[in-house]
């Protein structure tokens, strides 16, 4: 019976201790400062980021056209085989396939390497478009330590928030200490 009872206070005062601990640990949270942003807004008022984007998507289509070309190339080559393979002998009709396997071959190859993930577009962007996100998020992280917030969320990735009170939209402040000017004014200017 005194067993029983000793636990019975031994896992009374575990919960009583779990609480209070828990308790302390969430006070903090109250007291901090949060606020978000949405990087997609102000890159997009980034007149730099634009013709980063806007030379992007024309090396883009660029290569794109250049690897269009190249399929075209080896499916005219197939029809132009198949049209004459009943005539050829077979060791032309083995030369031909195997130009037609390795102009394939060497398109996607062309395809990885301009597209691939270590490939011209991603290498480009990173030339281009990276040192702009830098300036950015250094704003993001001075101006987050001037004003005290412990997070800032940003709201274009794919992190969901459902509801987001425009007074702590910083957008605009982070803006306006990289020096750009919004181009439309459908946003709300808060200070904070």
């Amino acid at each position: 019976m005194y067993i029983a009872q000793f636990q019975k206070s031994s896992i009374m005062k575990k919960s009583i201790l779990t609480i209070i601990i828990a308790a302390f640990l969430t006070l903090p949270v109250f007291g901090q400062k949060y606020a978000y942003i949405d990087s997609e807004y102000i890159l997009s008022n980034m007149p730099d980021y634009t013709e980063a984007q806007a030379e992007l998507d024309r090396l883009a289509t660029e290569w794109q056209n250049e690897i269009e070309k190249k399929f075209a190339e080896i499916d005219a080559m197939y029809k132009k085989y198949q049209t004459e393979a009943i005539t050829l002998p077979d060791n032309m009709k083995q030369k031909r396939e195997e130009a037609i396997i390795n102009a394939e071959k060497a398109a996607k190859d062309l395809q990885k390497k301009r597209f691939g993930t270590d490939g011209d577009l991603f290498k480009k962007r990173e030339e281009l478009v990276k040192p702009i996100q830098d300036r950015v998020f250094t704003a993001i992280d001075e101006y987050a330590k001037e004003k005290g917030y412990a997070f800032v969320f940003d709201v274009a990735g794919s992190m969901t928030i459902i509801y987001a009170d425009p007074k702590w939209d910083i957008n605009d402040q982070i803006m306006q200490k990289l020096g750009v000017t919004a181009r439309d004014n459908n946003k709300d200017e808060d200070d904070d």
